[in-house]
């Protein structure tokens, strides 16, 4: 029975590589194939447990889901927060 949290070995690439690749490829998938907003945040989590399940953390598919949740959270907030702090800019 699992009753122990994993062990998740992350260091500070995991923040300086694995979210601005994941900002970035949404980026440009938003900007070349016209996704509509609702999607972006679907092609974050998927591009981002890509990313952690086989490249970050290959041995811990524990760790690699959990990291590619967080890489998702972390890229939508930037384009979100970014986006409301523009919209919030204008406004005054």
């Amino acid at each position: 029975m699992l009753t122990e949290f994993p062990v998740i070995h992350t260091n500070v690439w995991d923040a300086i590589w694995a979210v601005p690749v994941v900002l970035v490829v949404v980026l440009a998938a938003k900007w070349l194939f016209h996704l509509p907003p609702s999607w972006l945040s679907t092609v974050a989590t998927l591009l981002a447990l890509a990313l952690s399940v086989f490249i970050s953390h290959p041995k811990n598919l524990s760790a690699g889901i959990f990291m590619g949740f967080f890489y998702s959270g972390a890229a939508m907030g930037i384009i979100y927060s970014t986006k409301q702090s523009f919209y919030a800019y204008r406004r005054r």
